[in-house]
């Protein structure tokens, strides 16, 4: 036996290297792996937290704690008003959509039912920023929480119409150098146009501008939409 050892030795070694080395390598991958996991985690779960978004409100007036909050995106207000506390006894929600989603930095005021019917009972009150169903309303308007009125809405819409129509040039009234602001519309074409409605008592409808001379559908598609009777 002995003299097989040392007849082998050299042999003995070179295997008993490999091992080593095998022993060794198994042991660092392991430890290697399991350092490796949680750091995947980690990064999976930073991912997954940067997915989620979140809003900042600020809660003020009848609620039991005040302040701004953070919550997830796609919440609505009653949860930033429960968040803050609840509201307390003398609150009167009346003119909040409790139901509304939040946005970030939204203004969130919870008023008193003295603070709503001191405003109802005041005659100087600003019907702008009446924003609830014709029985209560809204004593900011800077609040983001409140209900808007459909009313305002429709004299919104009224107003913005009535603007645009102001805007058009009158081909019954308009000047010389009005009409010359409208597109294709030079000196010559702005004589003829109030040459036209001297001779003709006025335009009876705007589609009578393609008689001038020098107005065919072409320019007639051009300005059309800027003037008006």
């Amino acid at each position: 036996m002995i003299n097989l050892i040392k007849r082998y030795w050299k042999y003995l070694v070179f295997v008993l290297a490999i091992l080593i080395v095998v022993v060794f390598g198994y042991f660092f991958y392991q430890k290697n792996n399991t350092v490796s996991t949680p750091i995947v985690k980690k990064l999976s779960l930073s991912k997954q937290e940067n997915d989620s978004k979140t809003v900042f409100v600020d809660v003020k007036g009848a609620v039991n704690a005040p302040g701004v909050y953070e919550l997830d995106d796609g919440k609505r207000v009653i949860d930033a008003i429960n968040l803050a506390g609840g509201l307390t006894d003398v609150a009167d929600t009346i003119n909040l959509n409790l139901s509304k989603k939040l946005k970030d930095e939204m203004f969130i005021i919870v008023y008193t039912k003295d603070e709503i019917y001191n405003y109802k009972n005041n005659d100087e009150k600003n019907k702008e920023i009446t924003c609830a169903s014709f029985e209560c309303v809204c004593p900011d308007s800077k609040n983001d929480a409140c209900i808007e009125n459909e009313s305002k809405k429709e004299d919104d819409a009224n107003d913005s119409e009535e603007k645009v129509a102001s805007e058009k040039i009158s081909i019954n009234t308009a000047s010389k150098e009005e009409l010359m602001t409208l597109s294709g519309i030079g000196e010559v074409k702005a004589a003829a146009i109030i040459k036209y409605r001297e001779d003709n008592n006025g335009f009876s409808n705007i589609e009578d501008v393609k008689n001038v001379s020098g107005i065919g559908d072409a320019l007639y598609e051009k300005i059309k939409d800027n003037i008006t009777l």
